[in-house]
């Protein structure tokens, strides 16, 4: 999955405090839930692309837990995910709630 721009994968936006804690845990299978992350990153990282967002400024980052349970975080400025809130709010306010 691709963005905008040249440095979309190094511009900050992965260096999320507690989401790297190096600790790897032998026989815990993290290939599993990350490809399962990782297609669910993607399919939100698409939604993004296509209402105008720019993956440089708001992505879907996949990950695993301890446990190798797959983990979608979402990662951007603060003024892209306040955003991609009102995006959201307003689709709840027309449709009675979330889909």
């Amino acid at each position: 999955m691709t963005g905008e721009g040249e440095n979309w994968l190094s511009d900050g936006l992965d260096d999320i405090a507690g989401t790297d804690s190096g600790l790897w845990v032998p026989g815990v299978d993290y290939m599993t839930g990350w490809k399962e992350a990782r297609e669910v990153a993607d399919r939100l990282n698409r939604a993004l692309l296509d209402v105008g967002f720019e993956l440089s400024v708001v992505r879907a980052v996949a990950a695993t837990n301890e446990d190798g349970r797959g983990v979608v975080r979402l990662a951007g400025w603060p003024d892209a995910v306040n955003r991609l809130a009102q995006l959201l709010e307003v689709r709840a306010d027309g449709r009675g709630g979330a889909a």
